[in-house]
């Protein structure tokens, strides 16, 4: 009986599918957001309630080139996300060769960044054990994200 009512509304199941992937695709964004937000009003302002810079900084990339990096990857979830949750859009589209690289490059790019944490902590013995993680941790999350809409393009649930 559950699988009649599935075949049945399988264009809802779908759009459920799309609907779901863009909440979660969402929240994961909205994570990424606090991150930048949190370091914009650190390098601004330097409130006393968050950690300082050199925890939200890995100097990888000069500040006025990782803002607006930062800022046009949160566009690109934006569209994402609305494109999932419409059910329509470039974003929205199955595209199973391009996930199957994306998932590959989302489980490459996660085991670097957990890699990068053990390497730190050898490396930079100063940083034991959560200084300097605010970064790592956050490509955590652009890893999960990238997984995650990866699967929804190869079609896989």
């Amino acid at each position: 009986m559950i699988v009649c009512a599935r075949v049945q509304t399988s264009s809802h199941g779908a759009r459920g599918e799309m609907r779901r992937t863009a909440v979660v695709l969402a929240a994961l964004a909205l994570a990424f957001l606090g991150r930048v937000v949190g370091q914009v009003l650190v390098v601004s302002f330097a409130p006393s309630w968050l950690p300082p810079n050199a925890e939200w900084y890995s100097g990888l990339l000069p500040y006025p080139l990782l803002l607006p990096s930062q800022i046009a990857i949160l566009a690109l979830q934006a569209l994402v996300s609305r494109d999932l949750w419409r059910g329509e859009g470039r974003f929205a589209r199955r595209m199973p060769r391009f996930g199957r690289a994306m998932r590959w490059f989302s489980i490459v790019y996660f085991t670097g960044m957990f890699l990068r944490y053990p390497l730190t902590m050898w490396l930079l013995p100063e940083r034991r054990w959560f200084h300097g993680t605010i970064p790592i941790f956050f490509h955590w999350v652009l890893a999960a994200y990238l997984f995650l809409w990866s699967r929804f393009l190869e079609g896989r649930r």
